[in-house]
């Protein structure tokens, strides 16, 4: 039997390791039935330049010091793009802390400035979000684009709750799979600079034990950092469009984002955003 990971990176390592094919990394995929999804430990091994017990001493959590050169190694073996490499390296320095200070708890309060811009930002919908997705402000738009949201008390409105939980999610995003795993692995990102933070434990643990999909795509360990992009939006007031979306850093010390969407003046998806504007509501979120 196969001894599990005892360590976030450990579990990490084996996950990521389980997705790779033989084929992927150029190895033959050899003969017979792999008892192993994905790599071998001594084939990852072999790959990253370092012995199969000193690997395999990482996997299990024996081992809670790889260099900076053995990260990067690991890294390269197991493809890894930018995000998920960064995350890598976070999980080897928290391997490595013995004594971690306590983690702060992050401020949920905005800016007069940030409330100044949300309106400002009319009509295209937009929100301020805490590191862990909590929705602290935001414009009329910004309030109507995930319908029944405002249904929910102000501290459970959260887009990853949302996306896995309410059930008008599936509908808004025809996309719902793709937008669910790109949730997920934002998510990751967040918990690879602080674990152990009880607001990411709190969500984390409440979504495990509601939502399937969520522990599913979770120990996939999908890693992405929130950025640009398009998303496609089914929406019950103003029908099917389609808008960039922006994410710009308000408050580093405390992982506040303002999230924009956008559409060309003059088209049907601009249209709908006024529309959406429209609705009578205040100007931000109540808190």
């Amino acid at each position: 039997m196969t001894e599990p990971a005892t360590t976030e990176l450990g579990r990490f390592l084996r996950a990521r390791r389980e997705g790779v094919r033989p084929e992927d990394v150029g190895l033959p995929p050899g003969t017979g039935a792999r008892r192993t999804p994905g790599l071998r430990r001594e084939e990852l091994a072999t790959l990253a330049g370092m012995s199969i017990d000193y690997y395999t001493r990482l996997e299990r959590g024996r081992e809670t010091r790889p260099s900076p050169a053995v990260v990067d190694a690991l890294a390269r073996a197991l493809r890894l793009d930018g995000d998920e490499h960064e995350y890598l390296k976070s999980l080897a320095a928290q391997a490595a802390r013995r004594a971690p200070a306590p983690p702060r708890s992050p401020s949920r309060a905005t800016r007069p400035t940030a409330r100044l811009l949300l309106e400002t930002l009319r009509p295209n919908p937009a929100y301020v979000l805490s590191r862990t997705y909590d929705i602290l402000a935001a414009n009329p738009g910004g309030a109507r684009l995930h319908p029944g949201m405002l249904g929910w008390p102000p501290k459970q409105r959260n887009t990853i709750r949302y996306t896995f939980l309410h059930p008008e999610a599936r509908d808004l995003w025809p996309d719902w799979e793709q937008k669910a795993r790109g949730c997920v692995a934002q998510l990751r990102a967040v918990a690879g600079n602080d674990p152990d933070a009880p607001d990411l434990a709190a969500l984390v643990g409440e979504l495990l034990v509601k939502s399937p999909d969520f522990g599913r795509l979770w120990g996939r360990y999908e890693v992405r950092r929130a950025g640009a992009g398009d998303r496609l939006i089914r929406h019950p007031l103003v029908g099917m469009l389609r808008l960039a979306h922006e994410t710009l850093s308000l408050n580093r010390a405390d992982g506040q984002n303002l999230i924009v969407y956008l559409a060309e003046p003059g088209t049907p998806d601009h249209d709908a955003m006024v529309l959406l504007d429209s609705v009578d509501l205040t100007a931000t979120v109540p808190l």
